[in-house]
């Protein structure tokens, strides 16, 4: 299995922006572990700014355009050295990847990515994707990471992305909110009843929702990639999806 995890900031960090070393530890060794099991594991991490934000001890995230990009500089130096301590830990090598909107609409540039992609994973190693926060404006932003990692995932033929987030997948109402809330496990297709479903944005140190989820489960399932939605919160659900079994809410890609 070609496995595409993208992890959230609220999952890898607590509240403070502070790293969450128990998760991150958790996540790590499921996907080693996953890895030597014979998957290709591909990463996309967020964390860069929320890590920037409590590195630099500032009290929120920050609105202005070169105070986040200083912090995604403080803190993206931070991410790739714990992911690349804990992995080296059992004995995988990881890379570091960092995109701009601008990387992923030209398409000489583009096709660069997937091939180093090809290459990284036939030679073993665990690729690590962000958005280049440091230097990406609105106008060569991608925007999220739940789109990242569609685009990611639809650019090398991966068989699933799963975003992990703070929420066991989509309801038929807000569970915050509504204690009938119940969790769709299967969407066939993305309708405008599904849509309506979504929220608003995502945590403070964050820049997702369901939205921007749901955007990226119509990119997968488009291109024939299937998407699931699944709490971070318990990393070893992965091994449930590995095994073949139901985690979250599924998205099924459109057949031929």
């Amino acid at each position: 299995m070609r496995l595409v995890v993208k992890i959230g900031t609220s999952t890898l960090t607590h509240a403070t922006g502070n790293m969450n070393i128990r998760r991150v530890e958790q996540l790590c060794r499921v996907l080693a572990d996953l890895k030597n099991a014979g998957h290709e594991v591909i990463l996309v991490s967020s964390g860069a700014i929320g890590m920037g934000v409590g590195k630099l001890g500032l009290r929120e995230r920050p609105s202005d355009m070169p105070t986040k990009q200083a912090a995604a500089a403080v803190g993206q130096c931070e991410l790739m050295y714990v992911y690349d301590k804990l992995f080296s830990e059992y004995n995988h090598t990881v890379a570091q990847i960092l995109l701009t909107g601008d990387d992923l609409n030209h398409t000489d540039r583009h096709e660069n990515f997937r091939n180093t992609m090809s290459r990284l994973l036939e030679l073993g190693v665990l690729p690590i994707i962000n958005e280049n926060d440091t230097i990406a404006t609105t106008e060569i932003a991608v925007g999220d990471n739940d789109t990242l990692g569609a685009i990611v995932a639809v650019s090398i033929g991966a068989d699933v992305l799963v975003l992990l987030s703070d929420i066991d997948g989509l309801y038929t109402a807000d569970p915050h909110t509504d204690p009938n809330a119940k969790l769709i496990q299967t969407v066939k297709e993305i309708t405008p009843e599904i849509l309506a479903l979504a929220g608003g944005c995502g945590s403070a140190l964050g820049t997702g929702g369901m939205k921007t989820k749901l955007r990226a489960a119509a990119m997968c399932a488009e291109a024939g990639c299937d998407m699931i939605i699944a709490n971070g919160a318990d990393p070893q659900l992965l091994y449930r999806l590995a095994d073949g079994e139901a985690i979250g809410t599924r998205f099924v890609a459109k057949k031929g």
